[in-house]
């Protein structure tokens, strides 16, 4: 891509975001709300490495269905919040993880086996 190419591009884009629906759009629920809500999947990715011992179910079942309706929610909801929807789908994703690890740490014979080493033995 040339400079002048770039440098138009550039001034695109700056216009776009000075613009009074792009300015609204994020003063909005619309926006700060699925950026709030990115904590929640945030935190279970932080969780991942953890031992499965410190998951509750009934919390991760409970993220899980939550997580699904509002992915539904926002592909029904006009104009569609895709960031809200990827937000839940990350949600949906990580919830499922943690709850499979939940479920085999709670099955599981020998559930020293299965929790996470500690990083001074990696």
């Amino acid at each position: 891509m040339s400079q002048k190419k770039a440098a138009t591009l550039g001034q695109k884009i700056v216009e776009n975001l000075k613009s009074k629906e792009m300015r609204d759009y994020f003063m909005s629920t619309h926006f700060w709300g699925p950026v709030a809500n990115w904590g929640i999947p945030l935190a279970a990715i932080a969780d991942i490495r953890s031992d499965p011992k410190y998951i509750s179910g009934k919390m991760t079942l409970a993220l899980t269905v939550y997580s699904a309706v509002f992915m539904r929610f926002a592909l029904k909801v006009k104009p569609r919040n895709m960031l809200l929807f990827a937000c839940h789908v990350t949600n949906g994703t990580v919830q499922t993880i943690q709850g499979v690890r939940y479920i085999q740490y709670q099955f599981s014979s020998d559930k020293k086996a299965i929790a996470v080493p500690s990083s001074a033995s990696m």
